[in-house]
């Protein structure tokens, strides 16, 4: 790793530093802090000798460039040191995607955590049953238990920790433990917290994803994912981007590039706004429970204090019984929690949710309706004075 003018640095650096110093070499970009954005499909060769032995730094637009360059080694460093590799996708659902081909073939067995993001069920359900590869689904809190759950030619695990909708926390060490013994790799889906906040390849994680559409970008303003895996795995990826095509978009990459600058300062901010909206709702008459790994009253929460160096903005509540009516009296009624199916942008978001009809392994029956929340980077004060015209939106329409 270098520093912004390209000299080695004398001591380790925190993570927040790395953010800002990792990809850069001011020098090579003739004194600018940002790398240029390199839009180009075909790489000119100087001689036919180099064309016949494809020396060159830069082969193909699809295989990388400068920028993409950047942005990965802003990644790995961010991976930390067990990452060997950075891959980069067009969206999440590309990276999780990927990953699954890259590691997975035809007759192999997949164990998928039941709080998985639904998108990753139906790939699984869909494309990977035609392809001849089963799925299982398990408890997500199941740990060591898994081993049950084996068979002789499952391949791979994958595991959302926390699940970005029910907020269950597995024990991935538990899980990665038993996996490895049973020569399976582990998949972890690592969007909710990012690698500044767990670096889950240093706790026997395997492949890394993350959607950065939601913190790496942080504007709410690109396609983008990431797939970093360690000494065992990149190789696999490696192959599959390359065999499958897959690749992102100069633009994207430029912004995922700006956006991961200031990952440390965003996400510290949504880590402290949602925790305290949290605490905030937990006492609130209207709401039955908060579903966050951070607070101290979560099932998860012991995991999370020994796995995580911090939480995001996203977090699930369940409401006290109430008809759909009233719920959407008071989705309506907000004028600062918009309504849509990302996060972790600097807005924020509110959701209803129901997850009963597609889990499997577990039951989904919390007792009254679920609201999904993004803390964005607004005032506090505001967005708590926007819930509570919600709530007495909610009571007026009972």
């Amino acid at each position: 790793m270098t520093s912004s003018d390209g000299s080695k640095p004398s001591h380790p650096q925190h993570a927040a530093t790395r953010l800002v110093t990792a990809g850069r070499d001011s020098k090579a970009q003739k004194g600018f802090v940002n790398p240029p954005v390199f839009h180009g499909s075909t790489v000119l060769y100087p001689t036919a000798e180099d064309l016949h032995a494809h020396r060159a730094e830069f082969t193909y637009g699809r295989h990388g460039s400068p920028t993409t360059r950047a942005l990965q080694d802003v990644l790995i460093a961010l991976e930390g040191p067990q990452c060997a590799g950075v891959g980069l996708a067009p969206s999440g659902l590309s990276a999780i995607s990927t990953t699954l081909l890259a590691v997975l073939k035809a007759g192999d067995h997949l164990l998928v955590c039941d709080n998985a993001y639904r998108p990753t069920r139906n790939f699984c359900d869909n494309m990977l049953k035609r392809y001849g590869i089963g799925t299982s689904y398990f408890d997500p809190l199941i740990g060591a238990g898994i081993e049950t759950l084996f068979k002789p030619n499952t391949r791979a695990v994958l595991i959302e920790a926390p699940g970005s909708q029910t907020f269950e926390m597995p024990d991935v060490r538990a899980i990665a433990a038993v996996a490895h013994a049973r020569g399976a790799l582990v998949i972890d889906d690592n969007t909710w917290a990012t690698a500044l906040y767990h670096r889950s390849l240093e706790q026997g994680v395997d492949i890394s994803m993350q959607a950065g559409t939601k913190y790496v970008g942080g504007h709410s303003d690109i396609m983008f994912g990431t797939i970093a895996a360690n000494a065992k795995a990149w190789p696999l990826v490696q192959e599959a981007i390359r065999l499958l095509g897959v690749c992102a978009g100069p633009d994207d990459v430029y912004l995922a590039l700006r956006g991961v600058r200031t990952l440390s300062v965003r996400l510290a901010q949504h880590h402290r706004s949602g925790l305290d909206m949290a605490r905030w709702l937990a006492a609130r008459p209207e709401v039955e429970r908060v579903l966050h790994p951070a607070l101290e009253t979560d099932p998860g929460h012991a995991i999370w204090k020994r796995d995580f160096t911090g939480a995001s903005g996203l977090f699930s509540i369940v409401l006290k019984p109430v008809p759909q009516s009233a719920v959407d009296a008071m989705l309506n009624s907000l004028t600062l929690f918009g309504m849509g199916f990302s996060w972790g942008g600097f807005e924020s978001l509110a959701i209803p949710f129901d997850c009963s009809d597609y889990r499997t392994a577990t039951k989904w029956s919390p007792g009254g309706p679920a609201l999904r929340l993004h803390i964005g980077l607004e005032n506090l004060d505001d967005l708590k004075s926007d819930l509570d015209r919600g709530f007495a939106a909610l009571k007026a329409a009972l």
